[in-house]
């Protein structure tokens, strides 16, 4: 029997993944938290095979809570599941040690098929993530020579919320961040692109497709 253990911050959402799984052969929902705290008081109470994890989760977000368990247990299974474009977080996500990136449209069948992969000890890998991580590759830098490749994985997320259209305090709330933190993650960013307004901001993030 698959173990599977699913950190999503809505309720619906759990339910819906738990539902689909179900449905497949073998595996069983084990536990469900809602954000890195109860992940944590959880996760000492059972035994999983795979980690389903949300990458837009408040507090501690998905790729910093995988870097976390990665430092903790290198054999740690984590399936990173995100509502973002595939080519925002899943170079983030394999370099931080993620076993397969999957974009919540998927299809229930590519969800199991993720876990059946990852339960095998194999990377899963969607035909559009290879092109990408294709792409990344054959640059003369694999990319890391463009500004929001140093920006931390927080940042990177303020990023792309501000680019978004979200004020400032209305990413505060999405982060579970104080406004002030927020601001200074808007001033980090700004500082390490080389740009001077969120103007600018919006207009690299379209350009490089970093939003729709």
């Amino acid at each position: 029997m698959i173990r599977v253990f699913i950190v999503d911050d809505h309720a619906f959402l759990r339910r819906g993944i738990r539902d689909i799984l179900t449905d497949g052969d073998d595996i069983t929902v084990v536990g469900e938290a809602g954000n890195y705290n109860e992940l944590r008081a959880k996760m000492r109470d059972v035994t999983f095979d795979v980690l389903l994890l949300d990458v837009n989760l408040p507090g501690k977000n998905g790729i910093d809570i995988l870097k976390t368990l990665r430092e903790e247990n290198s054999r740690i299974r984590v399936l990173i599941l995100s509502m973002y474009q595939d080519d925002q977080y899943a170079l983030r996500a394999f370099k931080a040690g993620a076993y397969g990136y999957l974009n919540k449209s998927s299809a229930p069948e590519q969800l199991l098929d993720a876990v059946a992969h990852i339960v095998a000890g194999r990377k899963f890998i969607t035909p559009e993530i290879a092109q990408i991580l294709a792409q990344n590759l054959s640059n003369d830098h694999g990319g890391e020579d463009l500004p929001h490749t140093k920006l931390s994985d927080r940042e990177f997320q303020t990023l792309c919320l501000m680019a978004s259209g979200q004020r400032l305090a209305d990413i505060a709330v999405s982060l579970s961040l104080s406004p002030k933190t927020v601001s200074v993650y808007r001033t980090r960013i700004l500082e390490k692109m080389g740009m001077t307004n969120n103007a600018e901001l919006t207009h690299y993030a379209l350009k490089n497709k970093l939003v729709e």
